[in-house]
């Protein structure tokens, strides 16, 4: 249960460090670190308004969508501590849970019978499965790695010996922080500032969400992104005591945060069509991690 509180405590200031350093890089003052926050809050007093033409798929979808990050947030680990839940290959529930709440976010879209929405949800459904096989060979070969399959196990197992393996580390950093960004649909994928209906994607989704359902949308983003910190920061922490992970975890986090604004502030959006290119590469990426691992462990024949 540390790694959960920890993911919520993050996931407070989460945004405000990422609109912060987008500030800072234009040269404004720029809000404080917790008005996002304050402008979910905001929506969450107020009521939702549903179109005639949705069910009751509509309705329930951001209440889904929040309860798979949760269930998700809940098998992260910190270090030697397990998450709440913890048994072997319990990383591949983690990838369908997400990918539950993100069904139905991409059926309420469709839904509401508005061709945008329509168009977004097919393209968020695109992105998400082009990003799946980095994933689980990451993981997979993280699995080959510590010779264990359960999110705990693998961490608290990781040791790194050899140049290879730090290597492999800084590959696979580089790998999650992309896919936590397609996943949540920023930059250089998607634009989350933008109103323009023909590039968007994520934002295009929601469109008919509002009030407390499109506050619990944006809460959604902010898990998101700080669990995927938390497992990026899991792959630093190894065996470390308790107070050294929790500073580290916060580390990795602010990190993160400030790499996200800087990319979003000096990096244009690519075109459409250069989309699923640009997220092939992260399985190029995770099968140099795989082979990587098969020398680490002399398995190359």
């Amino acid at each position: 249960m540390i790694s959960f509180i920890l993911i919520i405590i993050t996931s407070l200031f989460f945004s405000g460090v990422i609109f912060k350093t987008k500030s800072l890089a234009s040269g404004r003052k720029g809000p404080g670190l917790l008005q996002p926050m304050k402008d979910i809050i905001r929506l969450w007093k107020k009521s939702s308004v549903f179109s005639v033409t949705t069910s009751f798929i509509f309705q329930i979808a951001p209440c889904i969508y929040i309860a798979s990050a949760i269930m998700a947030i809940l098998m992260i680990p910190l270090g030697n501590n397990s998450g709440f839940i913890s048994f072997d290959g319990d990383f591949i529930m983690f990838a369908y849970i997400l990918a539950f709440g993100k069904f139905f976010m991409i059926i309420s879209a469709l839904d509401t019978g508005s061709s945008f929405e329509g168009m977004g949800a097919s393209r968020e459904a695109l992105y998400s499965m082009l990003a799946e096989p980095a994933f689980f060979i990451s993981m997979g070969s993280f699995a080959l790695f510590t010779g264990h399959t359960s999110f705990h196990s693998i961490f608290s197992s990781i040791h790194y010996g050899s140049s290879i393996s730090y290597l492999l580390c800084g590959l696979v950093t580089f790998v999650f922080i992309l896919i936590a960004m397609i996943e949540n649909s920023r930059m250089p994928i998607d634009d989350p500032r933008t109103h323009l209906e023909l590039t968007m994607i994520h934002e295009v989704m929601i469109l008919d969400n509002s009030g407390f359902d499109l506050g619990l949308i944006m809460y959604t983003a902010n898990l998101k992104f700080a669990l995927y910190g938390a497992i990026i920061s899991n792959f630093f922490i190894g065996s470390l005591p308790l107070e050294w992970s929790i500073l580290i975890f916060f580390l990795v986090q602010i990190v993160f945060a400030f790499l996200i604004g800087l990319t979003e502030s000096f990096m244009a959006r690519f075109r459409m069509g250069h989309n699923p290119q640009f997220i092939f590469i992260l399985t190029s990426l995770s099968l140099l991690i795989f082979f990587g691992v098969l020398l680490v462990l002399g398995k190359f024949i």
